[in-house]
C-alpha cells in the first residue's frame, strides 16, 4: 500500500491549487481516501474525507464550500481542489488511506500516508 502526493506550492489568497494522490497496492474505489492538513506547530487534522465504496465525501465546516474532492478510477488517483484559499490553509497537506468503508476524522484511523506536500498562501 503506496501513496505519492503531488501538486501544492505557493499561492496568493484567493487562489486555487489541485492536489493529487496516487495509490498503488489497492484500488481506490474500494477504500477511503482522507486529506489533513499540519499547520506549523499544531498537530494533522482531517479536512476532507472520500469513501471510494460509495463515492461519499465530506468536508470539515472551515473548509466546507470551498474544497472538492474527485477520483479518477483508471488512474487510480483521488484530488482535492482548493479555491478561494485563505492563509490559514497554509500547511503540510498529506493525504491517507482507511482500509475500512467509512470515513474517520481521527489520523490514527488510517493505515497509510502520503510524504505530504506544502501548501504557502500568501495575504
Amino acid at each position: 500500500v503506496q501513496l505519492v502526493q503531488s501538486g501544492g506550492g505557493l499561492v496568493q489568497s484567493g487562489g486555487s491549487l489541485r492536489l493529487s494522490c496516487t495509490a498503488s497496492g489497492f484500488s481506490v474505489d474500494d477504500y477511503v481516501i482522507g486529506w489533513f492538513r499540519q499547520a506549523p506547530g499544531k498537530e494533522r487534522v482531517g479536512i476532507s474525507c472520500f469513501q471510494g465504496s460509495d463515492g461519499k465525501t465530506y468536508f470539515q465546516d472551515a473548509v466546507k464550500g470551498r474544497i472538492t474532492m474527485s477520483r479518477d478510477s483508471a488512474q487510480n488517483t483521488v484530488y482535492l481542489q482548493m479555491n478561494s484559499l485563505k492563509p490559514e490553509d497554509a500547511g503540510v497537506y498529506y493525504c491517507a488511506v482507511r482500509l475500512f468503508k467509512l470515513c474517520v476524522w481521527n489520523r490514527t484511523g488510517y493505515d497509510s500516508w502520503g510524504q505530504g506536500t506544502q501548501v504557502t498562501v500568501s495575504s
